[in-house]
């Protein structure tokens, strides 16, 4: 990622920088126009976007990207840094390579700043959806993915490989045997996690709720 950015950054092992403030883009209910919704996103400074082809936010924020390029609110795609990931149904060597070729073709891009591997899971290959069944889980070679996410980056269409939810003894296990180490391990943390191993009671209150507005 190069260009100007008033958000701070760190670098990667891969030697590339990525902001340390990102806009996750899953929600259960998605606003009837995320194009927008990201493009004012960008208009208030926000350079780093995480999505997945399960959140469904792909397309419209590649609609966003190419928006805002047009606007003059970027130069060009290399001032935003965009994270997508491997869904389960694509966690399978054979699957990795065209999975990243239809997030790109899905956002309009030419290339990931950073791909993460979901899930260290795999499920039987059907529609993209958060929820599975104990019958939907099947062995993962995680060995094997690892090697093909390693191959896109080979291929330039990654310039940094990452893992999510991974515990650190599937970490551990994946630094053994890989020849580029993942740059980033993405896990969920909430207030909710620690209350649970304390044993207490945690409310959580939902708000509908958005600061960034369209327009």
């Amino acid at each position: 990622m190069a260009g100007p950015t008033t958000t701070p950054y760190v670098t990667l092992n891969s030697g590339h920088n990525m902001p340390v403030l990102g806009l996750g883009t899953f929600a259960l209910c998605q606003p009837p126009d995320l194009v927008s919704v990201f493009v004012q996103a960008i208009k208030l400074g926000y350079r780093h976007f995480d999505t997945s082809p399960v959140y469904g936010s792909e397309r419209p924020l590649g609609f966003a990207i190419a928006e805002a390029i047009r606007r003059g609110l970027i130069q060009s795609r290399d001032e935003v840094f965009i994270t997508s990931k491997l869904w389960c149904t694509d966690a399978d060597p054979e699957l990795v390579l065209p999975a990243l070729q239809n997030s790109l073709s899905n956002l309009g891009l030419e290339y990931l700043d950073l791909y993460l591997v979901h899930w260290p899971l795999r499920v039987n290959s059907g529609e993209y959806k958060v929820m599975y069944g104990k019958e939907d889980l099947l062995p993962i070679d995680m060995r094997g993915v690892w090697k093909a996410m390693e191959e896109c980056h080979s291929l330039g269409l990654v310039r940094s490989l990452g893992v999510s939810n991974l515990s650190t003894k599937k970490l551990s296990d994946l630094l053994s045997y890989s020849t580029i180490p993942p740059a980033v391990n993405q896990v969920q943390y909430f207030i909710w996690f620690w209350c649970l191993a304390k044993g207490l009671l945690s409310l959580i209150l939902f708000f509908q709720h958005t600061s960034i507005r369209s327009g």
